[in-house]
Order: C-alpha cells, then structure tokens, then sequence
C-alpha cells in the first residue's frame, strides 16, 4: 500500500526495523490494498527482553512485569515510575502491543470484594433483561456496560480502594498523559462462551471495514494514541476459560482496522496468536489497535471475570460546549425548506448536518443505547439526515431527537 505523493514512510519489515520495509503512498486506505503477507512481516518482529530491561521475562512475545518486585523498589525520587511508564509507552508503540502486570492487584480480598459487587449487578440485570453484548450471543456472557459509575454509585468506598491503583495509574499516564478519562465495562464470559472475531478497538474499531476507510490514513496513525485498553482478571483465567488472544506487533500493521472479519486475516490470526494464563489481581494493557479476541471458554465452570479498562485521552474532546440538541432541533425546519426547494444539493444537506448534529455515536449509555444490528448505535447525523430523506413533520424529529437524546445520558 501507498499513501500521499512523494516518498512516503516506511513502516515495518520482516526485521522488525520500524526504519525499513513497506511503503505506503496513498491517503486513504482501501481494502483491496491489504495483504496477509504484509501483517505477516511485520508480526515476525522477535520480543527480546534486552529491550525491556524492566520486565522480568517474556512469554510468548509478551513481556511480563512483576507488580511485587516492583513495589519492593525504593521509589521516593520517582525514577522507577517515569522508566516504567518510558518502557510500557515502548511496547505499546513500537513493540509487541501487550503487556502483562503480574499481581496488579496485591489485595485479593479487595479484588473479591469488587467482583462480589460485579457480580450483584450481573444478577440484578439479568433480571430486568439487560446486558446486551455487540460481541456475543444472548447468554454467552454477562456484559455490565459503565460498570465505573454504577461501581462509585453502588460503594464508594470500594471505589475509591480499588482504582487508588497506582500500576492503572502508570499505565494510563504512560500512554495518555494526565487528565485521562477511565471508562469500564464487565465482561463475564460464561463456560461455553465463543470465542471472538479478531478485531481492533476504539475509536475505528467500531466501525466496518467501508467506514474505517472513509477516514484518511493520518487518522489510523493518530486514532490509537488516543485510548489505551487494559482489563483486570478478577479470577484465575487457565487458557481452557478463554483468555484474550493477542497477535503481538500487530499494532503496527497500518491499514488493520479494515481487515476484522476478512477470513484470509482471521485464518493468520488463528495460526499466530498468542494466549497468557491470568492470576487473578492480574492486569493486561495493550495498544487499541493491536489485533485481538476473547477465547472460547472451554471449561465446565469458570466464570471468567473481567474488569475491561478503556483510558482515553484528556485531549479527545472539542475546545467548546456545544448544545447540538438545540441545534438541530432549530435547523431541521430550515434544511427541510432548503432540500424541497432544491436549494441545496443532498450533498450540501450533508454537509450542513455535520456542521450542526454530533456525528459520532459515542459516548453514550449502552444499557439504553444498544447497537443495533452492528457495533455502534446510531449517531445524531445519522438520525437528522434519516429525517430529512424521509422528510419527518417537524413535531416528528424534535420528538426523535429527545429521545435519542435521552437514551445517552448515563
């Protein structure tokens, strides 16, 4: 693949020098642009420890750090943090992609409280019918989306012991800087549970393979700087229960996000990952855009629990509050007017609505806000400009855009 005009950049090689390898010279990405055999020389790459002079082994390309040797370290100056945080800001970016935090959590109990709570909530949900997945079928597993509120909410205290974590912390300041924004959701994959689709995570992780390339390829580059992802094991997780699968330095293939799903890259997938047993306390943070996919959890009668941990960036929002509400529901009487009188083209519509509607689907409540039919649910652009195709009465659309409205707040 090519991008923009002129040199380009390399960006990977069978030897896993970030400095040689392939070319890209075109803007935007396609899908008939990606081959296997490029992932492929990029996901060679070897893991050497020498490189990761903190970590205290690797395993299966994944360098591994012990949480209690490190808590033993004098660190009053702050030096062991910063080299920390310089080291997993380097596997993230131009290493593997993953890394593991043996014993995160030292306090046991503490972790079996929460899950005690995690688990109240699973049960309280199932009763009312909550806990749609985008990822699995109904029962598959147990699925508790702002499990961060509902946590501060349910005990406050437990909260606040449980995220006074100072490896989360390091780790989401490594990648992110201050001011960065913790979501969590509980993934509870039941004994039976499939395993995933390979895929990539936020932000273009959420869309297809059409709407991941509608973004130029600055955007694949930047998009993944924005988020981090981590999830914490709240039991043991043997690989029979279906541990995450990790394709390491997959990250660093450019145009992966259009190739979740292509059956030529999940068949390299399933030939390549790798898969790390979790202790319970133990913690997992990776590149968003490195390759990955829940195991199948092929034992009789392990629930295996998760806490998943997606970080984002201070940075990712606009400079300005914006009452988009109020916006919308004041210009769709104009842009009605304008599209019946052909004064402006569907495209100029278009383009008017983006100006105005928020045109991203997240945040929003999930619990309320499910995908339907896909990973995402249907953003305000999406709906104003289905009005006015449809051309909505007026008292119509101000009433779907309270209730689209409604439905995101948490």
């Amino acid at each position: 693949m090519r991008d923009g005009g002129g040199q380009g950049e390399r960006v990977g090689s069978a030897e896993g020098s970030v400095s040689e390898g392939l070319w890209y010279n075109f803007p935007m990405l396609t899908l008939s642009e990606c081959h296997v055999a490029d992932l492929a020389a990029i996901t060679r790459t070897p893991t050497r420890l020498c490189d990761y002079p903190l970590a205290t082994h690797i395993q299966q390309g994944v360098p591994v750090y012990d949480c209690a040797a490190l808590r033993q370290r004098d660190d009053a100056d702050g030096v062991l943090a910063c080299a920390l945080q310089a080291e997993w800001a380097q596997v993230w970016m131009h290493g593997p992609g993953v890394l593991v935090l043996q014993g995160a959590y030292a306090d046991g109990a503490l972790v079996d409280a929460v899950s005690a709570a995690f688990m109240q909530m699973i049960a309280a949900q199932r009763e009312h019918g909550g806990g749609a997945d985008h990822f699995a079928k109904p029962g598959a597993n147990d699925r508790v989306w702002n499990a961060l509120q509902k946590l501060c909410v349910w005990d406050p205290a437990l909260f606040a012991r449980y995220y006074a974590n100072e490896m989360v912390a390091w780790a989401c300041t490594a990648w992110l800087g201050p001011g960065y924004q913790v979501t969590s959701q509980i993934n509870c994959v039941n004994p039976g549970g499939a395993a995933q689709v390979a895929h990539r995570d936020y932000h273009l992780g959420f869309f297809d393979a059409a709407g991941a390339a509608r973004y130029p390829e600055h955007v694949h580059r930047l998009s993944p700087g924005l988020t981090l992802q981590g999830a914490v094991a709240h039991v043991d997780m043997p690989v029979q229960s279906g541990p995450t699968l990790y394709l390491p330095h997959s990250q660093k293939y450019l145009p992966g996000y259009l190739v979740a799903g292509q059956p030529a890259f999940q068949a390299f997938f399933d030939a390549h990952h790798v898969q790390l047993p979790l202790r319970k306390g133990d913690a997992v943070f990776f590149n968003p855009a490195l390759m990955h996919a829940a195991g199948h959890n092929r034992t009789p009668d392990v629930r295996r629990l998760a806490n998943l941990l997606q970080v984002s960036s201070a940075f990712g929002r606009a400079m300005e509050a914006v009452d988009r509400l109020a916006m919308c529901a004041a210009a769709y009487p104009a842009l009605q007017l304008l599209r019946s009188s052909a004064a402006l083209s569907a495209q100029q519509l278009e383009y008017a609505v983006a100006a105005c509607a928020e045109g991203y689907a997240f945040p929003t409540n999930l619990d309320r806000d499910p995908p339907a039919g896909g990973l995402a649910p249907p953003s305000q652009q999406a709906l104003m400009l289905l009005a006015l195709q449809e051309n909505w009465p007026v008292a119509t659309f101000h009433s779907a855009l309270r209730a689209h409205a409604e439905k995101r707040i948490a």
